[in-house]
């Protein structure tokens, strides 16, 4: 009678995933592959996570550690974003600060891997590296390209979504002179034409008036003529540069109709 094969251990399991190249797996694989309760899968993925084999940004979801980030606890996020966003079964971007990083515009590099998806999700954590989540319901609309990864590939936001984005996020983009210096980094990638085409897509007409201020005040007053344009024929209302702040006007901009109550310093 012929023996059939034993079941791998999990140490063997994870080893041969990243001899084909790829480092996450879930709950559900690991217990059909293994033949074991969850129980013992636990027990088992606390194991190697002690040893710095396995990280854990969300329970069920596993990152395999290669020796090279051992020390950082893992690999980096864009490794394994678009395969934990799948677990999640959410519809996402890489957005923002880390966005504006992937296209050049890198003065600081952001303390957070930023992503944006349509429903909230808690912070993640593997390693040192940090995953914040930004919840918004137009996410599926937004324009996207495909950035090549270690692993694969993940879903980056455009030049000119990214920087509406950094606009319509200022707190998760730090402030508007932190936006500002970004956007003077970004402004070499941005179309005028794509640009007007994002702004349409907004429902916030707010929001395009104060990045159209901001990239005039950058020196990108070029890429922001086409939608000056489209703007004025909006009609829109006046907005406050820095919306809810008591802080008096300083002066008018009719060109965008943008009542600049802040006073924007860009780091050079």
């Amino acid at each position: 009678m012929q023996r059939k094969a034993p079941r791998p251990h999990l140490s063997g399991f994870v080893d041969a995933l990243q001899a084909r190249g790829h480092y996450t797996f879930d709950r559900p694989e690991a217990l059909k592959e293994l033949g074991v309760t969850t129980e013992a899968l636990e027990s088992a993925v606390r194991r190697l996570a002690a040893k710095g084999r396995l990280a854990v940004p969300r329970r069920g979801f596993y990152v395999i550690v290669p020796p090279e980030y051992r020390s950082a606890g893992a690999p980096p996020p864009d490794w394994f974003i678009a395969e934990l966003m799948r677990f999640e079964a959410q519809p996402y971007y890489v957005g923002l600060l880390s966005a504006a990083a992937l296209h050049g515009a890198a003065h600081q590099q952001p303390q957070e891997f930023q992503i944006v998806t349509n429903r909230p999700l808690r912070p993640a954590r593997a390693g040192r590296a940090r995953i914040r989540f930004v919840t918004k319901a137009t996410v599926d609309s937004t324009p996207v390209v495909d950035v090549k990864t270690q692993t694969g590939s993940m879903r980056v936001s455009t030049p000119e979504a990214t920087a509406l984005d950094l606009v319509r996020y200022v707190k998760r983009s730090g402030h508007l002179g932190n936006v500002a210096t970004v956007l003077s980094e970004l402004a070499e990638k941005l179309d005028a034409k794509a640009l007007v085409e994002v702004a349409r897509k907004n429902v916030e007409i707010a929001h395009v008036q104060r990045l159209g201020w901001l990239l005039d005040a950058v020196g990108a007053v070029s890429k922001a003529k086409a939608l000056s344009v489209w703007v004025s024929g909006q009609r829109p209302r006046r907005v406050l540069l820095r919306p809810g702040s008591r802080a008096p006007i300083r002066e008018e901009d009719p060109r965008w109709r943008v009542g600049v109550n802040e006073r924007v310093e860009i780091d050079r």
